[in-house]
């Protein structure tokens, strides 16, 4: 689906209603931050391993959703030297930090979101085949708002008794249809 369609949103409700709701649910934009920024936060980092990380080490999402679900958006974004080490992962559900040299098993579910043909990227080269068809299990088209009109009062009456909540109004929805 196209940027601001819900994405996360959809799989984070499809994850509520599956053997895992009780879980974790930890999401990531793959190309709101650096390439190298992407990897520690999935698989976490050790004590010194790069300039300005913490002196404790991190934990990664990967770890932090274990027995969870982890949301992948924008995942045509991801380099392929990235690309290598989510396809091992999801070969060998082992992590290893960066900076470390100790392996963990993590049992982690994960949904993959973008807005490009991944099936397109596979045929220039620019993303993995075998990482695509890893993916590819089961494939939801999110169409925009714009395709969708029927949803647009059911959401915006959600959102306005949300705001009115959390900001202590009553105000109302009123339209008129022409």
């Amino acid at each position: 689906g196209e940027y601001g369609v819900g994405k996360e949103q959809i799989s984070n409700l499809w994850q509520q209603t599956r053997n895992r709701w009780d879980q974790a649910f930890s999401g990531v934009n793959c190309c709101a931050r650096p390439d190298k920024l992407v990897e520690s936060e999935l698989v976490g980092y050790e004590k010194g391993a790069f300039t300005g990380a913490v002196q404790a080490g991190k934990a990664g999402l990967f770890e932090a959703a274990a027995g969870g679900t982890i949301f992948l958006d924008e995942i045509g974004e991801i380099p392929l030297d990235l690309q290598v080490k989510l396809l091992r992962f999801l070969e060998s559900k082992e992590i290893r930090r960066v900076g470390s040299v100790d392996t963990k098993i993590v049992d982690v579910r994960i949904v993959a979101a973008t807005n490009r043909d991944l099936a397109e990227m596979v045929q220039e080269g620019t993303f993995r085949e075998d990482l695509y068809y890893r993916l590819n299990v089961v494939q939801i088209d999110v169409p925009p708002l714009r395709k969708r009109v029927n949803d647009i009062m059911p959401m915006a009456t959600l959102f306005l008794h949300r705001y009115n909540k959390k900001y202590a109004q009553e105000n109302k929805l009123t339209y008129d249809l022409i």
